[in-house]
């Protein structure tokens, strides 16, 4: 299989403050892989830096070709998009007009598909066709976070990186994205899942790496790490009950 991301020992800085230590990750082409770890190891700054919205030493290969320093637009315009924790929607604009945004870049480029994508959107998230001209402000949480992952989509992505997706989701909801997710990586879509309910992530994922202070300091096939006493007793023993209905 072919990666369509190799990150080869990068490392992010806050001043003089390491973040993130010499990590090495690969996505496979129509893999889902997935970072987990806890609070403040590194796993939202890992993908800003590759995204290239934060500064970082190492290599970041996308692709096929190398980026020495990655840049956001650039990232976008070659298949690369992030859905941050945030969502970061235009409250005050109608859900069609964020998800014709994320189509941006492509129009830029003369690409002219994007009644089409939408309509690919749209059959992925029929709540959002449903609601297209409500304004994106008064949705729910986890119709903001199906609107972040369709505008994410408009730029028909090689690779679509996600943080966090199932925060502060309720549980029908958080079931819904990761089936979501699941579907995404039938249809061909490369997905990179930062994900704080590991029990969830390790369940639809391919591969997993574990990161601790900044570093991984496990890694294999998520199927394997699922079972892994380890994993278990750090990521999975604590309110298990709770993430393995969430996983479910």
């Amino acid at each position: 299989m072919a990666n369509v991301l190799e990150i080869n020992k990068l490392s992010v800085a806050y001043g003089k403050v390491e973040a993130v230590s010499d990590i090495s990750l690969a996505v496979g082409e129509g893999q889902i892989v997935t970072v987990i770890g806890p609070n403040g190891a590194g796993k939202t700054t890992t993908l800003s830096a590759i995204m290239g919205l934060l500064p970082s030493r190492g290599q970041v290969s996308f692709d096929g070709q190398v980026e020495v320093v990655p840049e956001v637009e650039r990232m976008v315009v070659r298949g690369m998009n992030l859905v941050p924790e945030k969502r970061e929607l235009f409250g005050t604009m109608s859900i069609e007009d964020n998800l014709l945004l994320g189509a941006f870049q492509r129009h830029r480029h003369g690409h002219r598909d994007h009644a089409a994508t939408m309509e690919e959107v749209y059959a992925l998230f029929p709540r959002l066709k449903e609601r297209r001209k409500q304004a994106a402000g008064t949705m729910s949480g986890g119709e903001r976070q199906m609107l972040a992952v369709g505008r994410a989509l408009m730029a028909k992505p090689k690779l679509l990186m996600l943080d966090e997706p199932s925060l502060g989701l309720a549980p029908l909801i958080v079931r819904e994205i990761f089936r979501i997710i699941a579907e995404l990586r039938r249809r061909g879509v490369s997905i990179l899942l930062v994900e704080q309910n590991a029990r969830a992530a390790l369940q639809v994922a391919d591969y997993a790496y574990v990161l601790e202070n900044g570093q991984v300091r496990m890694h294999g096939e998520a199927g394997a790490l699922r079972n892994d006493p380890r994993v278990i007793e750090s990521y999975l023993g604590l309110a298990s009950k709770h993430q393995e209905m969430l996983a479910s």
